[in-house]
């Protein structure tokens, strides 16, 4: 079984996946309309946010992280076994896969609430601070994707500009937003595929496609400057050359719906919107189970102006949202049963240093993983004592780092960055008693 980063969010099986892949690229009462950040925000929830930190979000960050380093064995190391052991790489794809890439895309729109709700309690200078923010990320992110291949960062930051912009948008434009970003490519995608097959063409292989293909050729290879060079071969490819590069996707969807569980309280107050976040949940279980038993099975390719309605059903009932219903049964846990903020500590320090351990993953599984470093390979029934292994040295390293250190190093550098001066890194006093307190 071959999986691929973005399968998922492409809707289609691997028949169709490489062309399907270029097609998606990637409560409380409602505040007034054109109500800024803070206006949405109490006093309180931005104390909870900012200073004492959002241990939930630290925790589920450390939930995703540990989610892709299982997602990133089965990926990169899996050895292709018959059988029941291949149940164990299909389980990985169904219910992990695009949720924890979906899960940190969301948290990176309630981390971009909080922040702009501290910076404007503050009157801060907002786009100044957040424009070295997102330049800084960016930065990151092309270095990483061409040294290890991991590509999510650079996308974050794009997408975190236009976040920014409609940043004061009331909440009905917001959503509207959101749902348009979700099917944006699919619809495209289907469309395109409708007009072909009307004029009797098939559709040609995105350029991208071959891209990728060559960068995966150059992977298994032992040569590191050949591998270097298709990377940049790729990222230059992935980079807008057209208008419908330039559509939303699936990221900016999450963004969104991230800011909007601050804006309100979500997040801050679980106990006071247990029905909002219970019926996101059920959204969530209820998109996966259509994606993976309805629209899979029966979506072929599209025909029909019919098809592109249901490619805009695809697009708003993706199996990714099943990140939905994971992220509210924790914050639901937390909130109600205090006392899993201290068992699940692992995962909090983890998640403090989210942005360092994503990168320390990315160069660690190249090296494993590729042609040029160690070429190792995993049978499916190694991946969770593996991925567990891995990731308790990333927060048995988290908890020795955080006893003498405010942040994590890349933390502090983009911190540094964002304020336009050095940060406080070390601790006066010791202390990794964060999440017991």
């Amino acid at each position: 079984m071959a999986v691929r980063p973005a399968a998922v969010v492409e809707g289609a099986g691997e028949a169709r996946g490489d062309v399907l892949r270029e097609a998606a690229g990637g409560g409380g009462e409602s505040p007034r309309s054109g109500a800024s950040l803070s206006s949405t925000i109490s006093a309180s929830q931005v104390a909870a946010a900012g200073d004492e930190r959002l241990r939930s979000l630290d925790i589920l960050r450390g939930f995703a992280l540990y989610g892709m380093v299982l997602v990133h064995f089965h990926q990169k190391m899996r050895i292709e076994m018959p059988g029941l052991e291949d149940l164990i790489g299909w389980g990985v794809w169904m219910l992990v896969e695009q949720k924890s890439w979906s899960t940190f895309a969301f948290l990176f729109g309630a981390g971009f609430a909080i922040l702009l709700g501290r910076l404007e309690s503050r009157r801060a200078p907002i786009a100044a601070t957040y424009g070295r923010r997102l330049a800084a990320l960016a930065v990151i992110g092309i270095v990483v994707e061409l040294t290890t291949g991991f590509s999510i960062l650079f996308e974050y930051a794009c997408w975190g500009a236009v976040l920014f912009l409609i940043r004061r948008w009331p909440t009905r434009a917001l959503l509207v937003t959101a749902a348009l970003s979700a099917m944006a490519r699919p619809v495209l995608f289907a469309w395109t595929a409708v007009q072909a097959a009307r004029a009797g063409l098939e559709l040609p292989l995105p350029a991208r496609v071959a891209l990728r293909r060559a960068m995966e050729a150059a992977e298994s290879g032992p040569d590191y400057g050949a591998l270097l060079s298709a990377r940049w071969e790729l990222f230059v490819g992935k980079l807008p050359h057209a208008w419908k590069d330039l559509l939303p996707d699936a990221n900016l969807c999450l963004f969104i719906l991230g800011l909007l569980a601050v804006r309100h309280g979500l997040l801050q107050e679980p106990r006071r919107h247990v029905r909002t976040i219970a019926g996101w949940m059920a959204f969530g279980a209820i998109s996966w189970s259509l994606w993976w038993f309805v629209f899979r099975t029966g979506l072929g390719e599209p025909r029909s102006t019919a098809d592109v309605l249901l490619a805009a059903v695809v697009g708003l009932t993706q199996e990714q949202w099943l990140c939905f219903t994971w992220m509210g049964a924790v914050v639901l846990l937390l909130a109600f049963r205090p006392v899993w903020t201290e068992r699940l500590r692992a995962f909090g320090l983890a998640g403090r240093m989210a942005l360092t351990q994503y990168v320390l993953q990315a160069i660690v599984l190249d090296i494993v993983a590729s042609g040029y470093g160690f070429a190792l390979k995993l049978r499916p029934f190694m991946y969770v004592p593996a991925s567990v292994a891995f990731f308790a040295a990333q927060a048995a390293l988290s908890s020795a780092w955080l006893s003498r250190f405010r942040f994590g190093p890349l933390e502090w550098l983009w911190r540094t960055v964002t304020y336009a001066s050095p940060q406080p890194l070390r601790r006066h006093v010791p202390d990794v008693g964060e999440y017991s307190r």
